[in-house]
């Protein structure tokens, strides 16, 4: 049956999408502010006018059906367009103002895009940026339903709705003070990892999942000395001499210009099956400001420097 355009109106989108993202009309009152009686009306509107089923209703919540699904992702890109039209309204000089949303994996967040910003600024004083640090899984989700621009981060696998702006392989590499044993090397195994005290993230990264997989068809045991979520403090320990700590290149690769500490890549294969991706919505028209903050990350990211 063909979509009737006078259902697709502003607000009745705008509640559709609260409902989604919070999972019951109850929740979705809360967070707009508006009566739960004028969300559901809403709600059954746009089943009646679309002539379908936009939501499986659970004890729990509502969940999107399939058709929920696709209007969901109309909607926002709808948003997206109103959002890009109006930023480009408002920059009609060329980049002068605007506004960039990011997501990233932490690992990122430290050194490799705060330089990136300082650098891209030096030429577009006027742009603002706004970071948010997620895991991998949460960085991929942040910009398929629209709530950052643009993401950076580590992927195992092709993420449907995903547009990959830029890919490169990320080998895990071993960190370490430089009057380390294994510091004057240019590679190891893990099995020459395994003498040294180590500090490793937790098992539901993908670093720390790789890293699993490759010791078990080895058998190869380590225990951690430092386990920890947060990255920075796993490589400053490793700078400060405590033992060994293990990152892909991209995010640790200002402090190694500046020769605070080394990293040796780990050979071992199964060790670079991780990749970085550089993340954008798929079929999405981006905004001046942020198409030209992605060329300046990928330029970045390719030429293998800072």
């Amino acid at each position: 049956m063909a979509m009737n355009s006078r259902a697709l109106q502003e607000t009745a989108l705008r509640y559709f999408l609260a409902v989604v993202k919070n999972g019951s009309i109850s929740e979705a009152s809360l967070k707009l502010n508006v009566a739960a009686s004028a969300i559901s009306r809403q709600i059954a509107r746009l089943e009646t006018e679309l002539d379908t089923q936009l939501f499986e209703r659970r004890a729990r919540g509502m969940v999107p059906s399939a058709a929920g699904e696709l209007l969901a992702a109309h909607a926002r890109r709808m948003q997206l367009e109103t959002d890009r039209i109006a930023s480009e309204i408002q920059a009609l000089q060329g980049l002068e103002r605007g506004t960039v949303r990011l997501a990233s994996s932490e690992g990122f967040a430290v050194d490799f895009i705060p330089l990136a910003i300082a650098r891209f600024r030096r030429r577009y004083q006027g742009i603002q940026f706004r970071l948010s640090v997620s895991s991998p899984a949460e960085v991929t989700r942040r910009i398929r339903e629209g709530e950052v621009d643009i993401g950076l981060t580590f992927s195992l696998a092709p993420e449907r709705d995903i547009q990959v702006e830029s890919r490169q392989r990320s080998r895990i590499q071993a960190l370490m003070a430089h009057d380390h044993p294994l510091a004057g090397r240019r590679e190891v195994k893990l099995s020459q990892l395994q003498p040294h005290p180590i500090a490793l993230p937790p098992p539901e990264t993908t670093l720390r999942q790789l890293f699993d997989i490759c010791c078990s068809q080895q058998n190869l045991i380590f225990e951690s000395v430092f386990t920890s979520n947060y990255t920075e403090a796993l490589v400053n320990f490793a700078m400060l001499g405590g033992g060994i700590a293990l990152a892909g290149e991209i995010s640790i690769r200002h402090r190694l210009l500046h020769d605070r500490l080394v990293a040796v890549p780990i050979r071992d294969t199964g060790m670079d099956a991780r990749h970085v991706e550089l993340q954008t919505l798929a079929n999405r028209t981006l905004p001046a400001a942020t198409g030209a903050f992605v060329e300046h990350l990928k330029g970045m990211m390719e030429a293998g420097r800072p």
